[in-house]
């Protein structure tokens, strides 16, 4: 991936909304979700959800699957991992054990300041 790509899909990426539909995305695997159920699921109106696909499309995130009179949308999995792969290239000095990330250590630590 080059930088420009990257920072195309950084950027489309660092908006609430468009984050939260491309996680949902990915959550709903390979098969998609139908726009209406995306923005049921949001609680975003067609015409919002249809500019924030609009631009994860852009930014080569999503893939638009048009069936019948309506549309799917699903995560471009191949893309999201070559922008995985572009953040973490060389990551510590290429000691790939080094990197993996810790969710369930993040996860534990906000449980714990949470219940403080």
């Amino acid at each position: 991936m080059e930088m420009k790509d990257a920072t195309t899909a950084l950027a489309a990426l660092g908006q609430d909304t468009r984050l939260a539909v491309f996680r949902l995305l990915v959550e709903a695997g390979p098969e998609g979700l139908a726009a209406g159920a995306i923005a049921e699921a949001l609680a975003v109106p067609p015409a919002t959800l249809s500019f924030h696909l609009k631009e994860l499309g852009a930014a080569g995130l999503v893939v638009a699957m048009p069936q019948g009179r309506s549309i799917r949308y699903r995560a471009d999995f191949e893309a999201m991992g070559a922008l995985i792969g572009f953040l973490t290239h060389n990551c510590c000095g290429g000691n790939a054990d080094a990197c993996r990330p810790a969710a369930s250590s993040r996860s534990a630590a906000r449980r714990k300041v949470s219940a403080a």
